[in-house]
């Protein structure tokens, strides 16, 4: 790919907006730390796993090269939402993860979120989501990041159309991105681009957020295909205080919030709804 503009690199802002893996590209050189949302699923699963104390493993592609990655890696790999089995339990369904036995080692294959986490090197990636908005937004200027000479870029990953050609503004990761603006904001990082100032302003002006992710497109296609309960973990808001961080190839949680493991993902997540939520 050739260098992108100066334009759309949003200098001046220590919090900037964008979509997808080109947007990744355009901010993520520019700036300290790079924020991933992708709410159904693949950020939500992170978080989910990251509870339980899983290192997990992005991987772009959904094909026989990912099961060679998890032999490599010495991790369970998660399967398609069809192709779960009970001796494949882990898919990209934070539903599934959470009734799942947590493996230490799990890699997750998403053509949207793993392929932008992998997009820039060079700097942090968080994983980040409506259930852990707030906590990675208190992690992210906690340390020091958020200003105009340590940006923060947040890149809303989007869905494809069909076709897997275009990308599809998807309306959960824009409310999701708003999200974690706000908890920047609120955190005293700034000033905010006027991309980020309009996806606070998005969500925050949005009375109903978990109805609204259930009722669009993105929420109405996994509940058609029966995985309903994953939009329902999906907006779980401010439930979580793990900080995915890709540390290398894989993502654990920063912040040190994981509990010690006691039999699986949904123990996991019986701790996290009542950690306390400072560091």
């Amino acid at each position: 790919m050739s260098e992108l503009p100066a334009w759309s690199r949003q200098d001046g802002y220590g919090v900037r907006f964008e979509w997808g893996l080109t947007g990744a590209r355009a901010l993520g050189p520019g700036c300290a730390v790079l924020v991933v949302i992708d709410v159904l699923s693949f950020t939500t699963a992170v978080s989910v796993a990251a509870e339980a104390g899983t290192r997990v493993f992005p991987y772009p592609a959904r094909d026989s090269t990912a099961a060679d990655f998890a032999v490599s890696r010495n991790a369970r790999l998660a399967v398609g939402r069809s192709a779960m089995s009970g001796a494949h339990p882990w898919s990209l369904s934070p539903a599934a993860l959470r009734r799942a036995p947590a493996p230490d080692r799990l890699v997750l294959p998403s053509p949207n979120g793993s392929a932008i986490s992998a997009a820039v090197e060079g700097i942090p990636v968080v994983a980040a989501c409506l259930r852990n908005a707030s906590a990675v937004g208190r992690w992210i200027v906690k340390q020091g990041w958020g200003t105009g000479d340590r940006p923060v870029g947040v890149i809303a990953a989007g869905e494809h159309w069909p076709d897997r050609e275009v990308l599809r503004p998807a309306i959960e990761d824009w409310l999701g991105a708003g999200a974690v603006i706000a908890a920047l904001a609120e955190n005293g990082a700034g000033p905010l681009s006027p991309e980020s100032t309009a996806a606070r302003a998005g969500y925050s002006g949005i009375p109903d957020v978990p109805g609204l992710i259930g009722d669009c497109a993105s929420g109405r296609e996994l509940a058609a295909i029966g995985f309903g309960d994953d939009v329902a973990v999906a907006v779980e808001i401010d439930s979580s205080a793990a900080v995915p961080v890709l540390s290398g190839d894989s993502f654990h949680d920063a912040a040190g919030s994981t509990p010690a493991r006691r039999g699986g993902f949904g123990a996991a997540q019986e701790h996290a709804a009542s950690a306390d939520q400072s560091w």
